[in-house]
């Protein structure tokens, strides 16, 4: 199996599909994953629908992960595997597979959930058949580090008919941003900015593209989202490591609430939408402040605090949250 350099001295192995483009690409972006890898990507290469291309992107391992992802490479050619040279974030690792993917439907993936068969099959035939929806997920099954099944949600947040209702359910934090993975459709997620490297980007994501259309829920439980120790939300530090590693050596103050506020007011402003849905918009953000207005104080008390410590504090701040690298 031969490998070829890409940017920055990374590595892809191509696969052996030829120049055909898939119906649906999968990207499923991994660091130190080796413990569940191999029943993740097993999930999906069982997949009932067989058109897609699996996108994997290594974000620099260390783990076996690297390994595994060359095995399943070689032994399948609707397989991808791309590896960074360094740590380039999770988010933008996430966003990476997503800018190799070719094909015309994209589904983010992680290295440690699972997919029922026919997940890809019920959401490539919403899509097919409602031109109107741009993203369409299933019910998610909560298991945990032994696969034991905790209960399963459908999230409905997306949904509504109007954008602002739409924005306005999804800005908000009772749910867990379950649609992330769902099935997109391709030009409109090239119209988003994509996620940014800071908590909750993936929330503002979600919303930028409800602005777009609306999203459908397949009433099956078909998603499988595992909750284990090495995927816990410990604090806000740590999480913000995960998005930008950097910050472990700069030991930056980080503002995610100040700039998930920036980036609401950024997607309303060029969302395709007529000017009262977008005034509307700006309404469901301003309940948003006012609701997390906490938040926001949190971030200015906390970067203050921040000045009076030395370096190497601050950057263990974030370096002991080292499972969210």
């Amino acid at each position: 199996m031969s490998a070829t350099e890409g940017a920055g001295g990374a590595t892809s192995d191509a696969g052996h599909g030829g120049g055909r483009i898939p119906r649906v690409s999968i990207g499923l972006a991994v660091y130190n994953g080796d413990e569940y890898l191999r029943s993740a990507i097993d999930s999906i290469l069982a997949q009932t629908f067989t058109d897609f291309e699996l996108v994997i992107s290594d974000n620099a391992s260390t783990d076996d992960t690297q390994a595994i992802c060359r095995e399943y490479a070689a032994e399948d050619p609707r397989v991808r595997y791309h590896r960074n040279e360094e740590n380039i974030g999770g988010a933008n690792n996430e966003n990476l597979t997503f800018e190799m993917a070719r094909a015309p439907y994209f589904r983010l993936a992680a290295h440690d959930d699972r997919l029922a068969p026919t997940l890809i099959e019920r959401c490539v035939d919403v899509l097919d058949t409602d031109p109107d929806v741009v993203l369409c997920h299933a019910g998610a099954v909560s298991i945990d580090a032994d696969d034991v099944e905790h209960g399963a949600v459908y999230r409905e947040e997306g949904t509504e008919s109007r954008p602002s209702e739409r924005l306005g359910s999804l800005c908000m934090r009772e749910h867990w941003c379950e649609a992330t993975y769902g099935l997109i459709r391709s030009d409109v997620l090239r119209r988003t900015q994509l996620q940014k490297n800071y908590t909750n980007s993936d929330r503002v994501l979600l919303c930028e593209l409800a602005l777009h259309g609306p999203f459908h829920l397949v009433r099956e439980p078909l998603f499988y989202k595992r909750y284990h120790q090495g995927n816990e939300y410990k604090d806000w530090r740590g999480r913000m490591a995960w998005f930008d590693p950097s910050l472990s050596t700069s030991g930056k103050s980080g503002f995610p609430n100040w700039l998930e506020l920036r980036d609401y007011l950024r997607i309303i402003v060029r969302a395709p939408i007529p000017m009262p849905e977008r005034g509307r918009c700006l309404v469901a953000t301003a309940r948003w402040a006012r609701r997390y207005r906490g938040e926001l104080l949190r971030d200015l008390t906390l970067a203050a605090r921040f000045r009076f410590r030395s370096a190497s504090s601050r950057r263990r701040r974030y370096t002991s949250e080292e499972a969210w690298r």
